[in-house]
């Protein structure tokens, strides 16, 4: 989206140091096939056939995405256009010009994308966008999940908590709400399926859903004990590497030749699976979802596709920047 520049964009790019959330932003849009997506979104898009015409379709995509990845709310998203140069710039909007689409209009693009599962596809693409580029392959899962907290309050219409929501016991502490579960390149860490469900669903339940079919072998913690006895994995033709349980070996002495060589494949086995948890620390940390933001697992699931496709992207930053840079010289 290419727009005139303004006295306000001249008089910020004169500035010497550039914030982290400009360089974000600026990556960002550098990573995001953006003509595939509006490609994507085109044809369930509003026509203005009634009504008042039309927002553009990319203004509201990267609206909608800067959302995502900043962490916030719909009226969130409206104030930071008029507060942050940096997101005014992301979103490509001049405030003297026109005004930011409100937080109504950005909630009814969300609806309209989830009503057409728009997100999953949008995942989809980007996945297969970074497939082309060599960045996942396909010989290797690496599966896991992760707890993502929900509003236990009752104060609501319903005076009740998210029926689609659980609660579920962790160590010491009891938790409620949803669980993501993902399966991971392992060569890379990119995602390549993600998979939604109460927090009391056992992970090893979901193993044959987060599977591509083309794996040589699928690593897990050691949640996925007993993968290899489920119906469903019996001929998906992969080596199943799951972590042991601490149980079974620290009954052994400390310095017991066998327990020395059971900590030390194990530890070679959480070395790798490790690159799961760089995923699961963009979503959280960087995207700042910490806590289900709507009601009900399917919009949740919605919102997770979008965000684990953002941080494909961002995981894959430096290979894709390497690859253009290759091919402009």
């Amino acid at each position: 989206m290419k727009r005139q520049s303004s006295f306000a964009d001249t008089e910020y790019a004169g500035r010497r140091k550039a914030t982290r959330r400009e360089v974000f932003l600026s990556e960002l849009d550098r990573l995001v096939p953006w003509s595939a997506l509006i490609g994507l979104i085109e044809p369930h898009y509003y026509k203005g056939a009634r009504g008042r015409p039309p927002v553009g379709l990319e203004l509201m995509l990267r609206m909608y995405l800067c959302q995502n990845c900043l962490g916030l709310s719909d009226e969130g998203i409206e104030d930071a256009i008029v507060d942050s140069i940096a997101v005014r710039r992301f979103v490509g909007i001049d405030l003297f010009e026109r005004q930011a689409p409100d937080a109504t209009t950005l909630l009814k693009f969300r609806r309209l994308l989830e009503a057409s599962d728009l997100p999953a596809s949008l995942f989809a693409l980007i996945r297969e966008h970074l497939g082309r580029q060599g960045l996942i392959l396909r010989e290797g899962t690496i599966v896991d999940a992760t707890l993502i907290a929900a509003p236990p309050s009752t104060k609501n219409r319903e005076h009740a908590r998210d029926a689609d929501m659980h609660q579920v016991k962790k160590g010491n502490q009891w938790y409620f709400g949803m669980k993501a579960h993902i399966g991971a390149d392992a060569h890379t860490g990119l995602v390549h399926t993600v998979v939604t469900t109460p927090a009391n669903e056992p992970d090893v339940t979901q193993t044959h859903r987060l599977l591509h079919g083309h794996e040589k072998t699928v690593h897990g913690d050691a949640g996925y004990q007993g993968a290899h006895k489920r119906a469903e994995l019996k001929g998906c033709g992969a080596e199943l590497v799951i972590a042991r349980r601490r149980s079974t070996y620290r009954k052994l002495d400390a310095g017991d030749p066998s327990r020395i060589l059971i900590e030390q494949i194990e530890h070679a086995r959480a070395s790798l699976r490790a690159k799961v948890e760089h995923v699961f620390h963009v979503v959280k940390n960087l995207f700042h979802h910490r806590k289900c933001r709507y009601r009900g697992l399917a919009k949740n699931t919605a919102h997770l596709n979008t965000l684990f496709a953002m941080a494909n992207l961002m995981l894959s930053c430096r290979k894709l920047c390497a690859l253009r840079g290759t091919v402009a010289s």
